[in-house]
């Protein structure tokens, strides 16, 4: 485990506009979590994990991410909905404000870094308002040496200011919370709010624009795994599909997550240096490596705990976004340094809530591409008042969030890389089956595990001889038969035992996709567009 750097150097903050503020400079995670306590900002849960509360926002709030618009992004960025252009004027004046405001507070500073492959090492300083969020920069980021340290030159900085409420008429915002990336100035400013996923986000955002720009390297919200033989799996999926879960594999060593790159010599590295996990309903039984993960230096966020600091991780009261952050080493397998080599099968996860597509389906490259840019999901009844099924939930590129680029930019890389590989890709349905959410029930972990074992190690193409049964709605490949899985739940239109049901519901959902795929039918080649549900 790396040593915690906890030093009584300081530093000055005077080239940012921070004036006469008490800076805790690299402090360690136990006097991190000492003082967030001391505080009263936190409590200590009974497996030695610090336990805080977000406050208002307990998710990230896509709506009041902004970009600057200025030289360097005007004519790259996919502006619209998702990429909301922000003034540079009103971004400095912004900025002003909260350095101000930061001025003559104590504040916790921290200097790491992303990306574990040291050919795409991206420096950073990381402002903070709160103890807290000083620790989770130490959880999520890479942990430099006292060596590193040494003369360290932050090329960004992630201001942190949740204290600082904006005046949206003035400021420029939508409401009196931000995030601004500013690629000229290489600064993410963040206010008004507590969510610690913001800090992690800013910086995924900032590297999905830069790599594809600079350095030719592919970014992907993925987590990724490695086996004994050397080869690497990829699993992509938006948040709730298995992402963590299923890279957390006892057979495997753990590379990350969330957040990779793509190198055009076929490595495959890590951006960060912890895992950020949900965990509603987590038990020891079905999740036992984030389990035991949770312990001294791990933050729980905006879970629910009695008297004795035991957690309830079923109690969704605050919010069911409930998560924890901690440093990758609290995982006991992992890969150290997080990079990977000989990328061989990359999973697409998708919690499909209507229970129509396979357990486990086999890709054309087409069709890894059309799926890539249709990144979908689905919301499950009762999330929303009155919604009495589940919503399809589109997402480009398995998380369009924090994608500076058009869609199709990624998924041409993706489509490259594929084809220079022969990398094979898997679309898997960890959502329900037997019928759609209210109906069916949730995919057993243990059925979605034998599946994918059997994808890597070659048992699922040698169980099936190479021939697939194609989905007559989505023209997937699907096996018939796989080790250790009951053949009654690889047929999802089985499972159902009702024909009309299943076929109604199976074209709605082919028809959803096709509406989403409009927006980018200009963009696509035909390869791509025939990679969607056969077009009738």
């Amino acid at each position: 485990m790396m040593a915690q750097n906890h030093t009584t150097k300081t530093i000055s903050l005077n080239q940012y506009g921070i004036k006469n503020a008490e800076v805790h400079y690299q402090l360690s995670s136990k006097a991190l979590h000492d003082e967030t306590i001391n505080k009263g900002q936190g409590k200590e849960a009974d497996n030695g994990a610090l336990a805080i509360n977000t406050g208002e926002f307990t998710g990230r709030s896509p709506m009041d991410r902004f970009l600057v618009k200025d030289e360097v992004t005007k004519d790259k960025v996919w502006w619209g909905d998702i990429n909301i252009p922000f003034d540079a004027d009103k971004f400095d004046a912004l900025y002003n404000k909260v350095t101000d405001y930061l001025s003559e507070k104590e504040l916790y500073v921290r200097d790491s870094y992303a990306c574990a492959d040291m050919d795409y090492k991206l420096n950073i300083r990381v402002i903070n308002e709160f103890p807290w969020s000083n620790m989770f920069a130490y959880n999520m980021f890479l942990r430099p040496t006292e060596q590193e340290l040494e003369g360290f030159d932050p090329e960004w900085v992630i201001i942190n200011a949740p204290g600082f409420m904006a005046d949206a008429a003035v400021d420029g915002t939508r409401q009196h919370n931000f995030a601004i990336l500013n690629f000229t100035k290489k600064i993410a400013l963040i206010g008004g709010t507590g969510y610690t996923g913001e800090i992690k986000k800013g910086i995924f955002s900032a590297l999905n624009f830069i790599l594809p720009v600079e350095k030719n390297t592919l970014p992907m919200h993925c987590s990724a795994n490695v086996g004994e033989n050397g080869e690497t799996a990829i699993f992509f999926g938006l948040s709730g599909t298995g992402k963590t879960t299923l890279s957390a594999d006892p057979a495997r060593k753990l590379i990350g997550d969330d957040e990779h790159g793509w190198t055009s010599e076929n490595t495959i590295f890590n951006f960060e240096g912890g895992c950020y996990a949900k965990v509603i309903n987590l038990s020891k039984e079905n999740e036992p490596d984030i389990y035991g993960a949770i312990k001294p230096g791990a933050i729980l966020e905006n879970v629910v705990m009695d008297k004795n600091g035991a957690v309830d991780f079923a109690d969704i009261s605050i919010t069911q976004n409930t998560r924890v952050s901690y440093p990758i080493d609290h995982i006991e397998n992992i890969k150290s340094p997080s990079v990977g080599k000989n990328p061989k099968n990359i999973f697409f996860l998708t919690a499909d809530a209507f229970g129509v597509l396979p357990p486990i389906s086999k890709l054309t490259p087409g069709q890894a591409a059309y799926h890539f840019i249709s990144g979908y999901t689905a919301k499950v009844a009762g999330t929303e008042a009155g919604v009495t099924e589940p919503k399809p939930s589109f997402s480009a590129c398995f998380g369009a969030p924090f994608m500076p680029l058009h869609p199709t930019k990624y998924a041409e890389m993706l489509s490259e890389k594929m084809k220079e590989t022969g990398v094979n890709v898997w679309l898997v349905n960890t959502g329900w089956t037997g019928g759609p959410y209210g109906i069916g029930t949730r995919m057993k972990l243990k059925y979605t595990r034998a599946m994918i074992t059997a994808a890597m190690d070659g048992s699922l193409d040698a169980a099936n001889e190479g021939e697939y049964h194609t989905h007559s709605i989505f023209g997937l490949d699907q096996p018939r038969t796989c080790p250790n899985v009951p053949t009654s739940v690889l047929s999802p239109r089985k499972s159902w035992n009702n024909d009309k049901g299943y076929y109604e519901t199976a074209h709605k959902l082919a028809d959803s996709f096709k509406e989403n795929f409009k927006q980018f039918e200009e963009y696509a080649n035909e390869e791509i567009l025939a990679g969607g549900p056969p077009r009738v």
